[in-house]
C-alpha cells in the first residue's frame, strides 16, 4: 500500500513541475512580446517606464541573444524574438506531453 501511495504523491508531484514550467513558458513568451512592442514604440519618458523597459530588457535579452547568434537579420527584421518563442512553445508541449 506505501508504494502506491508514494507513486502517486510522484505522480502528483511531477505533474505540479510540469504545469510550472508550461506556465513560465506562457509567461516568458509574453514577456518577449512586450519587450518587442515596448521596443518598437517611441514612448515618452516615465520613470516608471523606463524601469519597466528595463526589466523586459535584463529578463528577454539573454534569452533572445541566443538566437542571435544564429540567426541572421533580415533586413531590419530581427526574427529571434519569434523563434525563441516557438522553442518555449515546444518546451511547452513536450512537458505537457510527458507529464
Amino acid at each position: 500500500m506505501g508504494d502506491l501511495a508514494d507513486s502517486l504523491v510522484l505522480g502528483t508531484a511531477l505533474s505540479f513541475v510540469g504545469q510550472i514550467v508550461v506556465t513560465f513558458c506562457y509567461v516568458y513568451i509574453l514577456l518577449i512580446l512586450l519587450y518587442v512592442i515596448s521596443a518598437m514604440l517611441q514612448l515618452p519618458y516615465s520613470i516608471w517606464l523606463s524601469r519597466i523597459q528595463r526589466f523586459l530588457y535584463d529578463v528577454c535579452e539573454p534569452y533572445l541573444r541566443l538566437f542571435r547568434r544564429f540567426l541572421p537579420a533580415v533586413g531590419p527584421l530581427d526574427l529571434s524574438p519569434f523563434v525563441a518563442s516557438l522553442v518555449l512553445v515546444a518546451v511547452a508541449n513536450i512537458v505537457q506531453r510527458v507529464t
